[in-house]
């Protein structure tokens, strides 16, 4: 069984991983991926590799057709072996700053109580879109609540349950577009406050810091019509 590190522990930067598998394209596979995969709007996580008697730098990391999380190198190369022990080593600026856009998202879902139609997360900025006929007229109120919020600095905590549990509260899904990560029995709710003082409850299998204040401060940009009825709204880290 595959062991997804970057579930277990967002903040490991390194990690030890064996190869046990080549994609025809010419990516790789590890038996415990410290890397995250292109998912659900969040970019794959980028890096290096390193072992005995080489390094081979990672450009992203995407899931195969089989589910398998699959590391892509920058360019062509000779990948090591399988059986290879290699160092698994993150761009951890760009994971970390994927996480502060990704729990910032997570708020703005709250600040705009709306379904969710669509979403992208960068390293500088991110956006939602929402089934929002008109648009708000004021975004600096927004802003404020959403820097409400992350100075209140809330703990970002993560459950489990199972899909029959999740079938059976499906007020807990915000994202029409993009389904929650089921089919492996359970799924995993990611909570900002606590449980008796709860922001936000929702299934995600992404990144995220480990409380609201590690985002900093964030700005409302352009809301952009994008349909009838839907409206697309954008978050940028101030810092």
């Amino acid at each position: 069984m595959t062991e997804l590190l970057f579930l277990k522990d967002a903040y490991q930067k390194e990690a030890i991983g064996v190869v046990i598998d080549h994609t025809p394209e010419g990516g790789l596979i590890v038996d415990a991926p410290l890397f995250y995969a292109t998912s659900g709007g969040q970019p794959g996580d980028s890096g290096h590799l390193k072992w005995d008697s080489g390094q081979l730098e990672i450009a992203t990391t995407i899931k195969s057709p089989e589910g398998s999380i699959v590391l892509v190198p920058s360019e062509p190369a000779k990948l090591p072996p399988v059986g290879t022990d290699v160092m698994q080593v993150l761009d951890w600026p760009r994971r970390h700053r994927h996480m502060r856009v990704h729990t910032a998202l997570h708020l703005l879902s709250v600040v705009v109580p709306l379904p969710v139609t669509g979403g992208s997360i960068g390293a500088e900025k991110g956006r939602l879109d929402f089934d929002m006929p008109e648009a708000p007229e004021d975004k600096q109120t927004l802003t404020d609540a959403l820097n409400r919020l992350i100075a209140d600095d809330l703990p970002v905590t993560e459950e489990w349950i199972t899909d029959a549990e999740l079938a059976a509260n499906p007020g807990l899904v915000k994202t029409m577009s993009v389904a929650p990560p089921k089919g492996a029995g359970k799924v995993r709710l990611v909570r900002i406050g606590t449980e008796t003082q709860q922001v936000d409850l929702q299934p995600c299998g992404g990144t995220h810091v480990a409380s609201t204040g590690e985002i900093g401060p964030v700005r409302i940009g352009k809301i952009e019509k994008k349909g009838r009825q839907n409206r697309r709204v954008y978050l940028h880290l101030d810092g």
